[in-house]
């Protein structure tokens, strides 16, 4: 056996070993060290020095991206299981799914007053809880887009596939690993970018942010930004803005342009595209010799996973019957349930509130919906084409990729006192010239999951389409429309949810002494938050979780199950 080993060659280090290794372990170091910074001593009432030097923002942008990218991996991991089980398992799904529905409805801002007490109380005497906070607060905006993707996914496996993997008895793991996030992985990947682009609205508001009467700025690009608007120094807003495109192509270029060039032979289609995109990073990593060593790592854990995990047993008749068992307890279960909560709102509703502010309540509602609901509408009539455009040609998503990661993460909180000046100017109608405020930081949701899907669609297939001569409109009601219908149904759900989420901060807009309320359920919580009223904050976040419960029960899932039946790449 030693004469094997000795036979066995030692991997020799080549130039580009020689350039990798020590980046490599740079950036270890710089995480390092930005981690130590990151937990410094602090006790509640210290203020934290922010400087609006330029030299400030090279470390200020390291701290935000270190959260963003804990926050995104924390994402993933919630995602990889919630989604696995809300599709695989039809009891959890009809609760796992109205769940998803109401924490993406619940403000992310409402997350961060809630959590960043618990997180302090869990480290006290160090900056540790509040930077918890922080990455809590960005994952709630990244995870609930990912979760949705991966589920949309899931749920329209091809059927001869699903047929392959039960012909070779794959277990659900492998079954998962090998066949179900391979095909997810377009559009999940499209959407991962995007929730790391949208979360930078969210950093930027969660860095500094107000605990018990004291204000906390923790280091970084959103407290940057806030102290550059409180001093009024826009030239320092214009440093902000351009770090966060160096952070943006930084990230698009080491990390996502690689992944999805990477993530390309994951393509469900017979014949190989031409046009598939290239990552220079990628090529550079694969030409070395030492580092691709490091490979055998995640291999080797997988043929262990594979040996210790069973074969799956089919059971239909059992299971059918186990399932008849089980949604006579379910449905039992939930109409004991719904009989017992309208009791008890009968009882609730009108001792705290009275039933005419629960009516004008609901009625706020109603409008702040029509407005969603125009809104997403609208986006889908510009996005949708242009994301098929996009998404069917690999090197202009490519060249694209960045510019719209740096749109979607533009915190359009600083376009806000511009819609003011102008509303102003003009005697313009606040209700109409304010809705744009709920949309713009959530319809590049339909962008991202239009493009995931249109990249996903099989190359012959589109061979077969131009071959049978589909032109026009005909080749869109016939192959792209249908083929981007599921990522459509996620972006949409999920634009939907943020711009119910960002109606609390876009009904009430203020620039200098002139502050518009326009008539709305987010004005409705917006004041009773500026007024310290927290039962009428809860009867409105209770009145906008039922109200996008409601919408995505009746309209997003029923248009989720029409394409698991009908459009899928079967």
């Amino acid at each position: 056996m030693s004469q094997a080993l000795r036979r066995l060659p030692l991997p020799v280090p080549n130039r580009r070993d020689l350039v990798a290794l020590p980046l490599v372990l740079a950036l270890f170091f710089i995480v390092s060290h930005a981690g130590r910074q990151m937990a410094v001593p602090y006790q509640l009432g210290q203020q934290l020095p922010i400087s609006l030097s330029p030299w400030a923002l090279p470390a200020d942008g390291l701290y935000t991206v270190l959260r963003m990218l804990a926050a995104l991996l924390l994402s993933l991991v919630f995602t990889l299981s919630y989604a696995w089980l809300a599709a695989h398992n039809r009891y959890a799904e009809r609760v796992l799914v109205p769940v998803l529905d109401v924490l993406q409805s619940v403000p992310i801002l409402g997350y961060l007053s809630i959590t960043v007490t618990g997180f302090m109380a869990l480290f006290p005497g160090s900056l540790v809880g509040v930077q918890l906070a922080v990455i809590f607060a960005v994952f709630t905006s990244q995870a609930w887009n990912m979760t949705f993707s991966l589920y949309q996914s899931l749920k329209t496996v091809p059927r001869d596939l699903q047929e392959a993997a039960t012909l070779y008895r794959l277990n659900a793991w492998q079954r998962f690993w090998k066949l179900e996030l391979p095909f997810a992985m377009p559009g999940l990947l499209w959407n991962t970018m995007m929730s790391m682009s949208g979360g930078w609205f969210f950093v930027v508001a969660s860095e500094a942010i107000t605990v018990s009467g004291h204000e906390v700025k923790v280091p970084g690009i959103g407290s940057y930004i806030a102290q550059a608007i409180a001093s009024r120094d826009l030239g320092a807003i214009g440093l902000a803005i351009g770090a966060m495109i160096v952070i943006i192509l930084l990230y698009d270029t080491l990390l996502f342009r690689p992944i999805v060039a990477w993530a390309d032979k994951f393509k469900l289609e017979m014949t190989t595209s031409g046009d598939a995109p290239r990552s220079w990073v990628l090529d550079f990593l694969r030409r070395t010799r030492l580092l691709r060593q490091f490979a055998a790592v995640p291999q080797g854990l997988w043929q262990l996973s594979v040996r210790l995990m069973p074969r799956v047993q089919n059971r239909p008749a059992a299971q059918a019957q186990a399932w008849r068992r089980g949604d006579t307890v379910f449905y039992g279960a939930v109409f004991v349930f719904a009989i017992w909560s309208l009791v008890r709102l009968g009882e609730v509703l009108p001792r705290d509130f009275g039933w005419p502010l629960v009516g004008h309540v609901l009625w706020l509602g109603l409008l702040t919906g029509f407005k969603v609901f125009v809104l997403v509408a609208l986006s889908a009539l510009v996005w949708v084409p242009v994301g098929v455009w996009v998404g069917l040609r690999p090197r202009l998503a490519a060249a694209v990729q960045p510019l719209a990661q740096f749109l979607a993460a533009f915190p359009a909180n600083l376009l806000f006192p511009l819609f003011v000046v102008v509303i102003v100017h003009w005697h313009l109608d606040v209700n109409v010239w304010t809705a744009p405020l709920m949309i713009l930081g959530s319809m590049w949701y339909v962008l991202f999951s239009v493009v995931g899907a249109a990249s996903a669609i099989p190359n012959d297939m589109r061979e077969a389409a131009q071959n049978l001569g589909l032109r026009g409109w005909l080749l869109w009601k016939r192959l792209y429309l249908p083929g981007v219908f599921p990522g459509f149904i996620t972006g949409a759900i999920t634009a939907s949810g943020g711009a119910w989420n960002a109606s609390i901060v876009a009904e009430v807009v203020s620039w200098g002494d002139k502050t518009l309320v326009a008539t709305g359920l987010g004005s409705f919580i917006s004041e009773a938050t500026a007024q310290g009223k927290g039962a009428d904050i809860a009867l409105g976040v209770g009145v906008m979780s039922l109200y996008v419960i409601l919408i995505n029960r009746l309209v997003w899932h029923r248009l989720y199950q029409l394409a698991a039946r009908r459009v899928r790449l079967d």
